[in-house]
């Protein structure tokens, strides 16, 4: 038995009919797996989404510049009490 050194968790996710049609074929046509062209897809769009991970800790950035929900929620009379501490 071949022991694997990353964790891995399950996702499960339901899809219709449709997408897991057109998700077999865009994975044969890349010759990958289902599962390989998902977590691809996957890696992208994160990528395209979340600000780069923290090389030391592994963790995203939760800076105001990464995340501009959070720089809108910072960025008060109220909060900038905090910012001198």
């Amino acid at each position: 038995m071949a022991i694997t050194t990353k964790k891995r968790t399950r996702l499960t996710i339901d899809v219709p009919p449709k997408v897991k049609r057109r998700l077999r074929l865009a994975a044969a046509r890349n010759d990958i797996s289902m599962r390989q062209y998902v977590l691809e897809v996957l890696e992208e769009r994160l990528a395209e989404d979340l600000p780069p991970l923290m090389e030391d800790e592994g963790l995203l950035a939760l800076t105001a510049e990464a995340d501009p929900v959070l720089a809108e929620l910072w960025d008060n009379d109220k909060d900038a009490a905090y910012d001198h501490l």
